[in-house]
């Protein structure tokens, strides 16, 4: 017999890590090994302030008791459940709880990340058009530097080219609408930027190239938050949302990151205005304990489906772990939580405060942007010549070492702070990224 090599707990080869340059990180490892409140706690036990929340996604802050007894209780008493032709207690009670947080909505789809939340999404949008006699309809949209995702279907709707370059578009029948972003007309807007909302009509452009009768959904993000948080332009979403009533086309909000509170309210279309037809969150919903994801379907869109046999499955779609019972404990516990503090009230609150506080580094070295709604912001910088990214991973670096994680998405330094932070952590923030940016050449 072979003898096997024995792994040790410091080897770091074996993980293949994702979206991270592995050979620089496994030269350099920034490990975390514990996180409470509004601080990570690395291996070495420096204590690092969040303002990412984990990757948008814990929006209660870390380590929160009661979401941790939740998760406690409910793995002792009901461990997992198959919801395939079986059910629990807590799935049920949990969509009731979910579409009672927004009006029109009956229906929500259980997954695990935002990848299978848009996945799910974009085939319920093919499979309804199906189901209403519209079955040529298949067409997808999506809109560049859009991120939707790592599944096919997301990275195919997605508009981000170095996670499209090595696959290609793999599934047929999809286009794209132009961006928003324009340092020309918009730079250093307060919220959304005035000038834009007829990039919206970019839709009709592909509705004369297509046809409607061609066309399933469009899909967006209300605020394009991993390529750099690029806030829609007054009227934007409106528009389009005119645009598919117009065509019979379905409207899709991937609200993976705007969902549970980052924009002050409890989902963004509450915060626009806008109704989607379906929108997909995933990473609030269970501050990020256990994985979790859902689509939102609006009312109408379930019951075109519940047509035949009642014995007959009525979409042949799911996941193992849909409404895994320990998830939607903590994604109750979630819930709860968000309502006991007031939390998407008070990310309202701190706003005005952050938007002051992150605009306040317009004038730094090689800041040709800043961008915020809610308890969002991007910074972005001018690029090194021959040197793309580098300026914004060397940003993120430093930030660390001085004990404050920021994300980067290429040039652009991305902060979503939980929204229990305090306005002198706000304060810590900006004070650590304004002297990085100050000496960063």
């Amino acid at each position: 017999m072979t003898a096997q090599k024995t792994a040790l707990p410091n080897d770091l080869e074996p993980f293949w890590m994702p979206f991270t340059a592995n050979r620089h990180f496994k030269g350099s490892p920034r490990l975390l090994a514990e996180a409470k409140d509004m601080h990570y706690t690395t291996v070495d036990g420096r204590k690092i302030l969040d303002a990412t929340a984990g990757l948008w996604c814990v929006n209660a802050g870390h380590g929160r008791k009661s979401i941790v007894e939740a998760v406690q209780r409910q793995v002792a008493k009901l461990d997992f459940a198959p919801s395939f032709n079986m059910g629990h207690p807590l799935s049920f009670e949990l969509a009731a709880r979910l579409t009672s947080m927004l009006p029109g909505y009956s229906q929500v789809f259980f997954t695990n990340s935002g990848s299978e939340s848009v996945d799910t999404a974009l085939k319920i949008a093919v499979a309804y058009q199906r189901a209403i006699g519209q079955g040529t309809r298949t067409r997808l949209i999506g809109r560049e530097r859009g991120y939707h995702g790592v599944g096919f279907g997301g990275m195919s709707v997605g508009g981000m080219v170095a996670n499209r370059k090595m696959w290609g578009t793999m599934v047929p029948g999809v286009d794209h609408i132009g961006h928003t972003h324009n340092l020309e007309k918009n730079a250093f807007s307060k919220g959304q930027p005035e000038w834009g909302m007829h990039l919206a009509d970019d839709l009709e452009r592909l509705v004369a190239l297509h046809d409607a009768s061609n066309i399933a959904a469009v899909i967006v993000e209300p605020v394009a938050g991993s390529t750099g948080v690029l806030v829609p332009p007054k009227g934007y979403l409106q528009r389009l949302r005119q645009i598919c009533d117009k065509h019979g086309i379905l409207l899709i909000f991937d609200e993976v990151i705007t969902g549970f509170g980052r924009l002050g309210s409890s989902f963004a279309t509450e915060h626009f205005g806008v109704k989607p037809d379906l929108f997909t969150v995933a990473k609030g919903i269970s501050n990020a304990t256990i994985p979790m994801g859902a689509v939102f379907c609006r009312k109408g869109i379930y019951d075109a489906f519940m047509n035949g046999p009642e014995g007959m499955i009525e979409m042949f779609h799911g996941y193992t772990y849909s409404a895994h019972p320990v998830a939607c404990a903590a994604a109750l516990a979630t819930i709860d939580l968000y309502r006991e503090e007031g939390l998407f009230e008070r990310a309202a609150e701190l706003s005005p405060y952050w938007q002051e506080a992150v605009h306040s580094m317009k004038g730094l070295p090689n800041v040709i942007d800043i961008r915020n709604l809610g308890l969002t912001a991007g910074i972005e910088l001018a690029p090194r010549k021959d040197a793309p990214t580098a300026r914004g991973m060397d940003t993120h670096l430093q930030c660390f070492e001085k004990g404050v994680m920021v994300r980067f998405a290429g040039e652009t330094i991305c902060m979503s702070p939980p929204l229990i932070i305090q306005k002198s952590q706000i304060d810590q923030i900006v004070d650590t990224v304004s002297s990085v940016l100050k000496t960063l050449h």
